[in-house]
């Protein structure tokens, strides 16, 4: 689960970590209040969305302005004028694609007298079981182009989980990025409020970019953005409460009701299939015939014929699908379950595109027989190749 910036710099506060003042805001009118209270006499008026990129991002909209998602004002009046220019409009950045992502909030925050600027991360290393972080001079940059033109620019290193942080930690932290004297120390001590923060709140991933330096020689963590283990909200109600919807995908947010494990992509066969890794490979497969998987979706071991109609629906609803591909290995899941299920859903919603079901495993005769005696025109398959080519070929011959 992501949350926005002004979110994740409340969230750190928490723990002592050193933000910028800041309001968040969704009108004209709460901006210009919110300017006031901080006082000036800089402002920055950020667009509050879960992408990054944001400075460096345009509108669609020609009245937005041409200065990107970020932008510095330094009066009242800018801020209200950059409000009005940005809330509402669309803007495109490099991880949005390029249908963007509408500004529904913006982070009014004061302006920062910058002397340097820093790269520092952590995140979930499942190569070593251990939080591992990731700290470069090249603050304010895209990260993934420094690895790939000045990967040496780069250090990261894991931490024990039994003895947690620890000094050394810090010291490299701040011989990586030249620290020294008491810039040093406040290097030290952020990691440790990082790394609290991070195992505390079942982080996934925490960035800080740019992590900065400013001119009165204070560390400050200038951007945030944080990403959560969605298996642990249990845990953390406070954090389910901070989740907005309106960035997320709508069949997401649905999928999630039923507890499917569903992502949306951008091609045109819907998979349902059971398991993570068999959802893997047929996503693969259809590639390798020609076409491109509309989703991920694993419903599970255990599904019911329920979540099973559930899922079904969720592909239907994907205008994008021109073909579905049901691939299920029955092992704990029963085959005649998911037939029923998949009848179902096709019986409440209709089917209008092609519906290729290859079933394997447990009660798979019976599976078969279910589909076949339904009357409904699904196409059978006896393997994942089969199925595969049946698929896209239907999906080609329909085009």
């Amino acid at each position: 689960m992501n949350i926005h910036e002004y979110q994740a710099k409340a969230v750190l506060k928490e723990f002592g970590v050193p933000v910028s003042r800041g309001v968040a805001v969704m009108n004209v009118n709460e901006a210009e209040a919110a300017a006031k209270e901080l006082g000036g006499p800089l402002w920055v008026v950020k667009s509050q969305i879960h992408a990054g990129g944001r400075g460096k991002g345009k509108f669609k909209e020609a009245a937005a302005g041409e200065k990107g998602g970020v932008r510095l004002a330094k009066s009242v009046d800018e801020v209200k004028l950059f409000v009005e220019q940005m809330l509402g409009n669309t803007l495109v950045t490099i991880q949005t694609g390029d249908a963007g992502k509408q500004v529904n909030r913006l982070y009014i925050e004061d302006g920062s007298d910058i002397e340097k600027e820093f790269y520092l991360s952590a995140l979930v290393d499942r190569a070593t079981s251990r939080v591992s972080f990731v700290v470069s001079t090249e603050g304010g940059m895209d990260i993934e182009e420094v690895a790939h033109s000045t990967p040496e620019k780069i250090v990261s290193f894991s931490v024990d989980p039994a003895t947690g942080i620890m000094p050394h930690h810090g010291r490299t932290v701040a011989k990586v990025l030249g620290l020294t004297g008491d810039i040093a120390k406040q290097a030290g001590v952020l990691v440790g409020q990082l790394y609290t923060a991070f195992v505390a709140k079942d982080m996934e991933m925490l960035e800080i970019n740019p992590l900065i330096i400013t001119k009165q020689g204070q560390l400050k963590c200038l951007d945030a953005k944080v990403s959560f283990d969605s298996n642990a909200l249990y845990r953390h109600p406070e954090i389910v409460a901070l989740r907005d919807e309106s960035e997320e995908d709508a069949k997401e947010i649905e999928a999630s009701k039923f507890d499917l494990a569903y992502i949306a992509l951008d091609g045109t066969i819907g998979c349902m299939v059971n398991g993570a890794g068999l959802a893997m490979a047929t996503m693969d497969i259809i590639k390798l015939y020609g076409e491109f998987p509309a989703n991920f979706l694993d419903v599970g071991g255990g599904a019911t014929k329920e979540k099973v109609t559930a899922a079904f629906k969720i592909i239907t609803a994907d205008p994008n699908v021109k073909g579905i591909l049901v691939n299920i290995f029955g092992g704990i899941m029963k085959c005649d379950v998911i037939a029923e299920g998949v009848l179902a859903a096709v019986k409440e919603v209709g089917l209008q595109v092609p519906l290729v079901v290859r079933l394997e495993g447990t009660n798979v005769e019976l599976g078969k027989k279910i589909i076949a005696g339904s009357g409904l025109n699904v196409i059978s398959a006896d393997d994942l190749d089969d199925a595969a080519q049946k698929i896209v070929k239907a999906v080609k011959e329909a085009a």
